[in-house]
């Protein structure tokens, strides 16, 4: 099955400008406004006495916290502009920061489809699968949180399963669930344990990551901000996200929404360095809009797009990595599905993301991680990553002994530069067919997306579970049982 070797996917090309650099200074003076005047709700006490303590304005009748403008600076002047995340397996080590894009499965559906057994709830025997298919394409980077809810399991205590599902079937870098403290330790302690390191020494070579998603506008529950300062105090990554719709939980206009969602993101930003400065942190946009009509969200819209490209500009105002999501709020994996992603992948490579979230099997507006989607969108990011390669101009690739050699009228099939070139002179695809009508025909008329669920399962039959130290093996699962009888038991 042709695929693209797993590598460090380099954006060589300048950051699209779609706003000037007064209009970006607009939306930070602005969001600066909103945290001073406005403030934030805040539904830990924990956080609020570590803002009171560094000097916030915090009315604890309310939960809010004001910010003023000394504080953010203070917090931006700690956070590192690049980190990497590191493994199990040291050879997958991703960088964030810089002109390096990273791509994640799709991350926190209900629901799972494919074209054979249709849309059902999540579960565990799917997760696996769809866990196995990101180990096998080269191009997923790493995994987000929960590529689908196992609902078979309990849900207190499923991120164990989950973790160890992560860390067993693939070798690759995950995000946790910061739902709360407890889940988020249990992800520290297993990559530590995957690692073969003590969790101080996790802290200081990071392994994991989280979306510490904003409850917008203007609100961080106590269950986020809890699981952000435990990522935080153990030095491991943070991804703080607004969930900013326009018309919804954000102003209709691009220019509130992005104003809006940097303050939310600033803030969260602030609180990561509170707890311990120079603790890794991404600057999260989840910026889009609803249809009007409705009021049902819509991803990959023109909206969602010039969103993509324009909170890359915020993120590169304060030096941080950017996280950002090529969406879709298609019901099929099909046309649609197709070009509202393609679009929002657009915005996301063109505004210089770091991270791509949700890249791969997200359908249904977030609801349902579908199998043939996945594959679809592997295409997709192995077309942005061959784009994203350079074109070589020296003297083998200007061919002028070819075109010499070839008489007017010719061709070139046969000389010497293309034999010595055909076989790896363009992109192989991994979906696209193209073949002529009647050969299409012949061998059964399979639209793109029929192509894509025989791809899956050829996928999972080659699929290669990476080696463990059954030792290590022994640590999760012994750890995982544990936590799960105390979780039984009522402990955190």
């Amino acid at each position: 099955m042709p695929q693209l070797p797993f590598q460090r996917v380099v954006n060589p090309y300048p950051p699209m400008a779609m706003l000037s650099d007064d209009q970006v200074e607009a939306i930070h003076e602005a969001s600066l406004r909103i945290l001073e005047e406005f403030g934030i709700e805040v539904m830990s006490p924990r956080a609020l006495q570590l803002f009171e303590r560094a000097g916030a304005d915090v009315d604890h009748a309310t939960q809010t916290v004001r910010l003023d403008r000394g504080l953010v600076a203070q917090a931006l002047a700690t956070t590192p502009a690049e980190f990497t995340l590191t493994p199990r397996n040291a050879e997958r080590t991703i960088h964030l920061g810089g002109n390096v894009i990273n791509f994640t499965l799709v991350a926190g559906p209900a629901n799972v489809h494919d074209l054979e057994r249709g849309r059902r709830a999540g579960n565990m025997a799917d997760y696996r699968d769809l866990v196995r298919l990101a180990q096998h394409f080269n191009c997923i980077h790493m995994l987000g949180n929960q590529v689908c809810a196992p609902i078979d399991l309990p849900a207190n205590s499923r991120h164990l399963d989950t973790y160890l599902a992560n860390l067993t079937l693939t070798d690759k870098a995950f995000h946790v669930s910061a739902i709360g403290r407890g889940r988020a330790l249990d992800g520290i302690a297993m990559m530590a344990i995957a690692r073969g390191v003590t969790v101080e020494a996790l802290a200081e070579k990071p392994g994991i990551t989280t979306i510490i998603s904003v409850n917008s506008p203007r609100r961080f529950d106590e269950a986020m901000a809890e699981g952000l300062m435990a990522m935080a105090e153990h030095g491991q990554s943070t991804c703080i996200t607004p969930f900013t719709l326009m018309g919804a939980m954000s102003p209709v206009t691009l220019a509130g929404g992005l104003a809006q969602q940097n303050a939310e993101a600033l803030f969260g930003i602030v609180l990561t360095q509170l707890v311990r400065p120079g603790a890794p942190v991404i600057y999260g946009a989840f910026t889009s809009n609803v249809d009007m009509r409705s009021g049902a969200p819509a991803f990959g819209t023109p909206e969602n797009t010039k969103a993509n490209v324009a909170s890359g500009q915020l993120a590169r105002r304060y030096r941080l990595p950017y996280r950002t999501t090529p969406g879709s709020a298609s019901n099929a994996a099909d046309a649609q599905g197709a070009y509202e992603t393609m679009m929002a992948l657009w915005g996301a490579v063109l505004g210089h993301g770091n991270l791509v979230y949700h890249a791969a099997g997200w359908q249904e507006g977030g609801l349902t991680a579908s199998f043939e989607k996945l594959i679809l969108d592997v295409e997709m990011i192995q077309h942005m990553t061959e784009f994203l390669r350079p074109i070589a101009v020296d003297d083998g690739e200007l061919a002028l002994d070819a075109l010499g050699r070839v008489p007017t009228g010719g061709h070139f099939f046969g000389d010497a530069h293309t034999l010595e070139r055909y076989s790896t002179a363009f992109y192989q695809p991994l979906v696209s067919n193209w073949q002529n009508y009647e050969a299409w025909k012949e061998a059964g008329s399979l639209d793109a997306t029929q192509r894509a669920a025989r791809i899956w399962r050829k996928a999972l039959e080659e699929y290669r579970e990476p080696a463990m130290d059954p030792a290590v093996r022994e640590a999760l699962e012994d750890y995982a049982a544990r936590r799960r009888e105390e979780i039984g038991a009522g402990e955190p």
